[in-house]
């Protein structure tokens, strides 16, 4: 089972037990923290609102930690200009202890409920058919009494032709 989470502007994608750095959380270390889950995989994937919406990923902040130094360097030639400056990003190390998806149980018992409901509506709608044809056959015999009459004056005419 694996999970995609939003942190920080950014997506991961985390399973039970790993860790991870991402952007600094506000959170005090060895505290539990839940992260927006945007989809759940295990047997099938949710990423449907209604899913996600019982779906959590909790993690535990492990440490507080800043990332290495990227030197970033600025030339502009002919003039002599040169600027050396150096970043470190703060991060945050954390562990993930629990991915749930509830939603799952949820979804599958909707889906099983799906069929028996449109298998009911189909019914109902199978009597209005049945209805609705029966009314046409009301209006078959006009239409059909109305055919044969012209064929039969077809047949005196060519009756009379002859």
């Amino acid at each position: 089972m694996y999970a995609i989470v939003k942190t920080g502007g950014k997506q991961y994608r985390v399973e039970q037990g790993q860790k991870l750095l991402v952007e600094r959380l506000p959170d005090a270390e060895g505290a539990s923290v839940a992260l927006q889950p945007l989809l759940v995989r295990s047997d099938e994937a949710i990423f449907d609102k209604a899913g996600l919406d019982g779906a959590k990923v909790t993690v535990k902040v492990v440490a507080h930690v800043r990332g290495e130094k990227l030197r970033v360097f600025k030339f502009k030639p002919k003039r002599g200009y040169k600027r050396r400056t150096g970043h470190r990003q703060d991060l945050t190390q954390i562990e993930v202890t629990e991915i749930a998806a509830a939603g799952a149980g949820k979804a599958k018992a909707k889906a099983k409920a799906a069929p028996a409901s449109s298998a009911e509506k189909a019914a109902p709608a199978g009597a209005e058919k049945a209805a609705s044809t029966s009314g046409a056959e009301k209006a078959a015999p006009k239409s059909g009494a109305e055919k044969p009459a012209k064929a039969s004056k077809a047949k005196e005419a060519a009756a009379d032709g002859s």
